[in-house]
């Protein structure tokens, strides 16, 4: 539905009137309701028809961490940074004609992990936990189980068909989403050869920054953090020269950064803070390669605007370069510190990423086009995050419940964990809310079971979809799904017959009845 500030009016009430307040007096009337309901159906009626041009253009939106609970709270929360209630508003995504539900487990996880969702969502088969760009058959951790397991993602399917391909991250560029794209590990931790055991380098296992650098050499796009893992050990970074814990790890004395842009030459651009992206010329550029910090970036309610890029900042330069290509671009964007905030129980951060994220999913949607770009925005699992307690409406999503428990008679925020650092006692009681600043950046939201790290959530996740063949993101799936539908669209990967036809993709390819029913057996006996 659309939101119902398009189908509130000002004009109705005194201008003096707070605009809440006045927008409270419209929802007592069932006028207000109906009318804007009706017009969602109208809308919904006109756009029935689904969009079954081939795809020019990829897009996936990878939220990490971005469960249901997380989307909502997003959305109020953006509702509230201009001023209104929050529940009312729209999140880009929530325009999205399309949403589904994703299966997230690992092969060998009931509740999953950023390493084996990824090789699902971008290779399009479920694998275990831990590894990355490898088959379950791959084990974590058992370097000699990666020949012959290895599986190949949408990115370089599309990068095969011709297209230009790119990586926007708020983590490591070798973290576990974006590195599921590229490489084939079995250890998602392999960040350099100076995090890999030594029977493993013996065994010849790369790690994954070489793998960046060496598996798709013509990765168009590379922006993220992870400075210190493309260094030798010891290096000084070029941001922070007197922290040790940011130089260089690489035991090789391999200089990544430097022969990416001895092969480069003049045709791509190396940067490390804002200044630098935002003077690339995105239409005299063929690669880019931005590492902005030595680890993850910083969170964006922490981030330095003078010198750190946005997620938004970073998603808008991608694009323009991407898309000269005459053939069109896959782009591959992670929200991926939404995660990181989660997990150290930091909800505002969290959320805020998040917020950031559809920021940047607005961007790329003005810079693009639905009738050629298939945009998917997903997660890859939740987490044990959520709010509750009967809270009034307009209540700030970091606020308290309006009730105190009937049990330790203290008050408690809406926004709790099911685990984590938030845990804490004070005389052996939960801590009085009350008496801290539940309202900072860095508060750590109460959780039931104490942990140093909140875990992820099993619960499946929202698939939204506009574009060509969205329409097939549909129901509740498996995660392997997805670049399944995302390679049809564009005529990439597999299921190729049906583009010869012309401008649709309109057809599959099915399998004969009888090799049909000879699968079916075969699976029933397994």
């Amino acid at each position: 539905m659309s939101s119902p500030l398009s189908s509130f009016s000002v004009g109705s009430c005194d201008r003096r009137t707070n605009v809440l307040l006045c927008l409270a007096e419209q929802e007592k009337d069932p006028v207000f309701w109906n009318s804007w309901a009706q017009r969602t159906l109208k809308n919904a009626m006109n756009t029935q028809e689904p969009n079954k041009n081939v795809a020019k253009n990829l897009i996936l939106f990878l939220g990490d961490g971005m469960g249901v609970p997380t989307v909502t709270a997003a959305r109020i929360l953006k509702g509230q940074l201009s001023g209104q209630y929050g529940e009312e508003v729209q999140l880009e995504m929530d325009k999205f004609p399309y949403v589904s539900l994703s299966k997230t487990y690992n092969t060998n996880a009931q509740v999953p992990d950023s390493a084996g969702t990824a090789t699902a969502y971008l290779c399009g088969v479920k694998a275990n936990e831990g590894t990355v760009g490898v088959s379950a058959a791959a084990v974590r951790g058992q370097c000699n189980t990666t020949q012959g397991n290895e599986v190949t993602s949408i990115l370089k399917w599309a990068k095969d068909a011709g297209k230009s391909v790119g990586i926007v991250t708020t983590t490591r560029v070798n973290h576990a989403t974006p590195s599921a794209a590229y490489a084939h590990c079995v250890d998602r931790d392999w960040y350099s050869d100076g995090e890999m055991p030594a029977e493993a380098l013996q065994d010849g296992c790369k790690d994954i920054a070489r793998q960046l650098m060496e598996n798709i050499p013509d990765i168009n796009v590379i922006m993220g953090g992870g400075r210190k893992y493309m260094l030798p050990k010891n290096t000084s970074d070029v941001e922070y020269p007197e922290e040790k814990k940011h130089s260089g790890t690489r035991k090789d004395g391999r200089n990544l950064i430097q022969e990416w842009i001895d092969r480069r030459k003049d045709k791509g651009y190396y940067v490390w803070n804002k200044q630098e992206l935002l003077s690339v010329n995105p239409s005299t550029a063929d690669y880019l390669l931005g590492l902005f910090e030595p680890g993850d970036l910083t969170y964006d309610l922490d981030r330095d605007r003078s010198t750190d890029p946005s997620l938004t900042e970073m998603v808008e330069v991608a694009i323009k370069i991407l898309r000269k290509n005459p053939e069109g671009f896959y782009l591959l964007v992670e929200g991926g510190r939404i995660d990181h905030g989660h997990h150290e129980g930091k909800a505002k951060q969290a959320l805020h990423e998040a917020v950031e994220m559809d920021r940047a999913i607005g961007r790329a949607g003005l810079l693009t086009s639905a009738h050629d770009t298939l945009t998917v925005v997903t997660a890859d699992h939740s987490h044990v995050f959520n709010f509750g307690g009967y809270t009034m409406r307009g209540n700030s999503i970091f606020g308290l419940a309006p009730m105190v428990s009937d049990v330790d008679q203290k008050p408690f925020t809406s926004i709790l964990y099911g685990n984590g650092p938030g845990f804490k006692l004070v005389n052996g009681s939960r801590v009085n809310v009350s008496t801290v600043d539940y309202q900072q950046n860095d508060y750590q939201a109460q959780a039931a079971v104490p942990l140093r790290m909140e875990t992820h959530g099993g619960e499946d996740v929202a698939v939204f979809a506009k574009g060509p063949m969205a329409h097939l993101l549909h129901g509740v799936q498996e995660q392997n799904y997805i670049p399944h539908v995302m390679a049809y669209a564009a005529c990439v990967g597999q299921n190729k017959a049906h583009c010869r036809s012309g401008n649709s993709a309109t057809s599959i390819a099915i399998a004969p009845p009888s090799l049909a029913l000879i699968i079916t057996a075969t699976w029933l006996l397994c």
